[in-house]
């Protein structure tokens, strides 16, 4: 997903992707693919961009399109374990944050319910 955020805040400040990418000490297509969503640009990236755009990286941040979990099966013995990648995305863990935040109070409203009966 293309970091518009981003974007939007290296044009305001009047800095081109050539001059973030050499802050980053990558090459400007490199720097251009993070803007694009094309590869992770991690945290210490936000930070180094936060500072030189002078803006806090609450402005500029913006998440991945989906989530990677990396899980080990592991064993003791002669047994050789698999590593499973499973890609989750984004909008899908979204929703299971709702719903739980959801069950979450319909839980509190049944225990004031309860307390109400005590």
């Amino acid at each position: 997903m293309e970091k518009t955020k981003l974007i939007q805040a290296r044009i305001k400040r009047c800095f081109t992707q050539q001059q973030l990418a050499e802050a980053l000490c990558v090459d400007v297509s490199n720097y251009n693919r993070r803007e694009k969503g094309q590869i992770k640009i991690s945290n210490t990236e936000w930070e180094k961009l936060s500072k030189i755009l002078e803006t806090p990286i609450e402005e500029i941040y913006e998440q991945e399109d989906s989530m990677v979990f990396i899980c080990k099966d592991n064993a003791t013995g002669n047994y050789q374990g698999n590593n499973h990648i499973y890609s989750i995305p984004e909008y899908f863990l979204d929703n299971q944050k709702k719903y739980i935040q959801k069950l979450e109070e319909e839980n509190q409203n049944l225990k004031n319910e309860m307390e109400k009966l005590r």
